[in-house]
């Protein structure tokens, strides 16, 4: 098959089967299409509409974004994970409000050296905002071009990842390029699926090798599984009247960046020991339900020790070093971890019933 061939065939697929009526697509914007590739980084589309529709009210433009406290910024985010793209987007929304007047730049070279951008979503936000000639490489066009040609090999090693861009470059037309990467997102999303690809409804399956080899499901080729780490905390809250808990600032890089989160111990005796140095008056102490928390690259086995006590001695201080006490009948608008979230229900339903 012809690259224009190929072209022409995506294109004419997205007219009359494509994605057009998208929240971001809608009166579309540089700043819009930019908040919507770093939400759908890694994060399926169903689940960032709500969040993209909720930021937009919350956040109309890029000045709007950058004056706002980031714990505000990580309390929209809570829930969608990845939170360091949440703290990227703030970086880069102060960065073109005092560099670039609040307009979002539009040369290539400017877009990709933002915090949280890379190579693909600087090309997407131009080309899908400004129809600029620039080819994309996310994990949905990746998928169709490894299946298309047979491309051996994790998508994430730099040589295969260099044979696909060539491909997506070789591919991408000059005229129509807003098109045709929107159309190949929406071919990877709706049809050339990971699991079960639905390459009778395929326009360019006609030149599919993996098609024809009836072999799609060997591409792309996976990443070499390795067996996930498991990592076990007990997690320390201490609730004053049954109203309020005590939350630590998380450091702003690594997991959970710059989230509040509970004290966390690795053992028994360490969260023990802990509680003796804040000689706290007669209080109830139960261990809650455990749960398994997985990220990307671990198994997070979490014990929830709830701690109550009627007054907290030294808040004043407390307040001083990185600690919040947050009220769980009127919760302040702060970025949290889902696994807090989680415990903090857990926390209310418990002390409501007993």
């Amino acid at each position: 098959m012809k690259n224009n061939e190929f072209s022409l065939r995506i294109i004419n697929w997205y007219h009359q089967f494509g994605r057009k009526t998208l929240p971001w697509q809608i009166n579309k914007s540089l700043y819009k299409t930019w908040i919507s590739e770093i939400m759908l980084q890694q994060t399926q589309v169903a689940t960032v509409i709500p969040y993209f529709n909720k930021f937009m009210l919350s956040y109309p433009s890029i000045n709007s974004l950058a004056n706002t406290p980031l714990d505000e910024i990580l309390h929209h985010w809570t829930g969608l994970g990845y939170y360091a793209r949440a703290r990227n987007l703030y970086k880069t929304a102060q960065f073109i409000r005092d560099n670039y007047n609040g307009k979002f730049p539009t040369d290539f070279d400017q877009v990709i050296e933002l915090a949280g951008i890379g190579r693909s979503t600087a090309g997407a936000i131009l080309s899908l905002t400004l129809n600029k000639h620039y080819a994309i490489l996310d994990g949905n066009v990746k998928r169709v071009l490894a299946r298309h040609q047979v491309i051996e090999g994790w998508t994430g090693k730099a040589s295969v990842e260099n044979k696909l861009w060539a491909l997506a470059k070789t591919h991408t037309p000059i005229k129509d390029t807003q098109i045709f990467n929107q159309a190949m997102m929406d071919l990877g999303a709706t049809i050339c699926l990971r699991r079960q690809p639905k390459c009778n409804k395929c326009p360019v399956n006609a030149g599919c090798l993996a098609f024809k080899a009836g072999t799609m499901h060997n591409y792309p080729t996976p990443k070499t599984k390795k067996k996930i780490p498991v990592k076990t905390a007990y997690m320390l809250i201490i609730c004053e009247n049954k109203q309020t808990v005590q939350l630590k600032r998380r450091p702003p890089t690594g997991i959970w960046g710059g989230l509040w989160c509970f004290g966390e111990f690795a053992s028994k005796a360490l969260y023990n020991e802990y509680l003796h140095t804040l000689d706290l008056p007669s209080h109830e102490k139960v261990e809650l339900a455990s749960f398994r928390h997985t990220f990307s690259h671990f198994h997070f086995d979490i014990t929830p020790v709830l701690i109550n006590i009627k007054v907290m001695k030294t808040r004043q201080i407390q307040e001083e070093i990185g600690i919040l006490y947050y009220e769980l009948n009127h919760p302040p608008k702060v970025g949290l971890a889902t696994a807090t979230q989680k415990i903090l229900t857990a926390v209310k339903k418990r002390n409501n019933n007993v």
